[in-house]
């Protein structure tokens, strides 16, 4: 396993076509969900400094946090709440440009102001959501759907 980080440069795009191949290294070969999970966060954390970044992975018909970085998060999340239990529900990425006009929004942290929700699907049933919050209003687009879609699906799962 390659367990070196270079945080890149350049537009959104660079530093993603930099990051992917660099996720892939560290996980290849690796078999463990949380390990592979808590490097993932990390590196997304390192390379965009967005507020948190992290899992939350579905058991007994909830999500439940994973591993993270950044501040407390929630620890539990109902199906159809928040942007997180509303990606899953609806089966698709949502990109919120502005939490505070999302009906439902769970405030984990007054911080966040916009927020991606990727879910995670393996063998057609969504097992978890990649979840990433900034401090700043439309931090997220169609690029980084596009990006962290490629990253979830590398995430060997058992």
């Amino acid at each position: 396993m390659a367990e070196d980080f270079i945080k890149a440069s350049g537009n959104k795009i660079e530093q993603y076509n930099s990051l992917v191949p660099q996720i892939a290294a560290v996980i290849a070969g690796e078999s463990d969900l949380i390990a592979n999970l808590a490097n993932i966060s990390a590196m997304l954390k390192t390379q965009f400094n967005w507020l948190w970044v992290g899992f939350y992975w579905v058991k007994n018909n909830e999500l439940v946090l994973g591993p993270f970085q950044g501040p407390i998060a929630c620890t539990r999340i109902q199906k159809g709440k928040g942007v997180c239990g509303s990606a899953w529900q609806q089966a698709q990425t949502l990109i919120v440009p502005d939490v505070n006009a999302f009906p439902g929004h769970i405030a984990c942290s007054s911080l966040s102001q916009s927020e991606i929700v990727v879910p995670i699907i393996h063998k057609g049933n969504i097992v978890g959501v990649l979840d990433a919050d900034a401090i700043l209003p439309a931090q997220f687009d169609e690029t980084d759907q596009l990006y962290l879609e490629q990253i979830v699906q590398l995430i060997p799962i058992e």
